[in-house]
Order: structure tokens, then sequence, then C-alpha cells
């Protein structure tokens, strides 16, 4: 049976065999969800009910939301954007980043927005970001290509700043009670390229298409010859495709599959398979722990 182990103690026997497994691996394939984000306190207004002031969020992230309200589609976003800022990439990301640089052959698929493991200095080149990024920019003119990746200046424009309280500190503006600044039309990120057309952020909405080179790319890894050794799944559940399908793809290559978060997969692609890991708890503690006996301890 596969082994389930909580935050508070692994099993020396468990942690050997991952070990000695991971110490083997040479192909190895992470997927990265929503649960990493939340050990580094980020909240990740995924789904229905996730609302932000009185908006569900999944409203205000489409394109037509944008084309109908740019300004408080940007408000929303750099509100995400400043909480991205503030908080600080956790154990985890750093130790996932390290693991990069021990194993060449390496591939960490997130479905996070964030930035958080490219300010832990993970290696672009083995991270594919299936959802894209907050801090990446995008002209919306469709005859434009202007594109700006990692862009971490908070706010983007003066309009964008967030509001202080009477005491100098930030307003919460996800509360519907606290006004929001008037923004123009005219006081947004415009595309320094062909300068009449506004910037947008670069994730995907509802209703958009992955981005297709992500895809390329990693379906090109995956479909190399050689069998794939391991998949590390980290704080998602994995139910929804591409990402369950990673799984299932990766099982029938050979993979073993460790699965780290708080909830037990009860999903058929991330359900676990004798000789597999379900370690329970909070991402942040424990893939550092599993993954030391390759790169030592981590200094968040």
């Amino acid at each position: 049976m596969p082994s389930a182990i909580s935050t508070s103690h692994i099993a020396p026997n468990d942690l050997a065999a991952f070990s000695s497994h991971l110490k083997a691996s040479k192909r190895i394939l992470a997927l990265l969800g929503a649960g990493l984000s939340a050990s580094s306190g980020l909240p990740t207004f995924r789904g229905a009910g996730g609302y932000w002031r009185q908006h569900e969020a999944m409203d205000l992230a489409t394109p037509t939301a944008f084309k109908s309200n740019p300004a408080l589609v940007w408000q929303f976003y750099s509100y995400r954007r400043h909480m991205a800022l503030k908080a600080q990439p956790n154990s985890a990301h750093f130790a996932l980043a390290k693991l990069a640089e021990k194993k060449s052959e390496f591939l960490t698929i997130s479905q996070n927005v964030d930035g958080l493991s490219q300010r832990a200095k993970h290696p672009r080149n083995s991270l594919e970001l299936l959802h894209g990024n907050l801090f990446d920019l995008k002209c919306t003119n469709f005859d434009c290509d202007y594109v700006e990746l990692d862009n971490f200046t908070d706010p983007l424009v003066a309009a964008l700043d967030i509001p202080k309280t009477s005491e100098g500190k930030d307003a919460d503006i996800s509360d519907a009670h606290i006004p929001l600044n008037d923004v123009q039309p005219d006081e947004l990120p415009r595309c320094p390229k062909c300068k009449n057309w506004l910037l947008r952020p670069g994730v995907v909405w509802f209703g958009e298409t992955l981005p297709v080179e992500t895809l390329r790319r990693v379906d090109g890894w995956i479909s190399e010859p050689e069998p794939i050794d391991l998949m590390l799944v980290v704080g998602t559940s994995a139910v929804v495709h591409p990402a369950a399908g990673y799984i299932e793809i990766a099982r029938a290559k050979g993979a073993k599959v460790a699965v780290i978060n708080t909830e037990p997969p009860n999903q058929a692609a991330s359900k676990l398979n004798t000789g597999d890991w379900f370690f329970q708890g909070d991402a942040g503690l424990i893939v550092p722990q599993i993954l030391e006996s390759i790169i030592g301890p981590v200094d968040a």
C-alpha cells in the first residue's frame, strides 16, 4: 500500500524509500498547485466562491471583463501582484529550485501565477508556467507582439497604487467597504511599442487557451523516449486537464508518484498505487525534508 505521512513525522523507512528512489531518478516531473502558494500565505481566489470585493474573482478573469471595465480588472490584478510581492517564497520553492540545479532532467510545471518560483531562482529553462504569470505583461493589440517577462514593479503605474489608511498602511481593497481609487483608462499601463493599446496581465483568463508554446515544450519533454522515473504532485488535487493528464502519462512511462498536499488524493488521476507516497500537510515544510538527501538543507 502507498504510504501516508503527516507534517509532524515522516517515518524513517518511508523517507529512506523515497530518498533512495529520488537519488536513482534521472527524469523527474513536478506539478505545482495553489497549496504551494498557500504555504506562503497567499489567497488563491480559485473557483466558485472566491470573491474580491463584491465580485466573484472568476468573473474578473475574462477578456470580456477587461474589455468592459479595464480599470477594475487592473485594480484586481494590481492587488494580486502587490500581495504576491509582499509574500515570500517558502522553503519548498527554494528546495525545488535547488533540485532543478542538481538534476538536469527535472521539469517543473506550475499552475501558479504568483511569481514565487521565479523569485526563488528556479531556473527558467526547467520551469513551465501553465497559466501564465501575474508579472508578465502583454499588449492587447492582436497585431502587436509586445511581451515583457517578470516585471516586478509595484505599482506598475501611479494610478494603481494601493490606497493608504489614516495610519499610512495599505488599505485592504479586497473589502468592498473600502473605496477604490477612481482610475481612468488613460491612466492604465499602456504598450510602449504600439503606444495606443493597453497592456494586460500575462495570465490565462477563462475562455482562453493555455499557452501553445508552453504545452509544446512540456509535450516535447514528456514524449522523449526515456522513461519518467518520478513525479512530484505538490499542493494540487490535479482534477483539471491537462494537469490530471500529466500524472497519467508519467505513470504510463514508469513513474512512481509522490503527492504532497493537505488533503488525501481522491481523484482517479492522483490516486496512489502501491509503491507511491502521500505526504500529508504543509508543502512548505514537507518538500525540503523529502528532498534533503539530494539538495542538502534549505535556507529560505
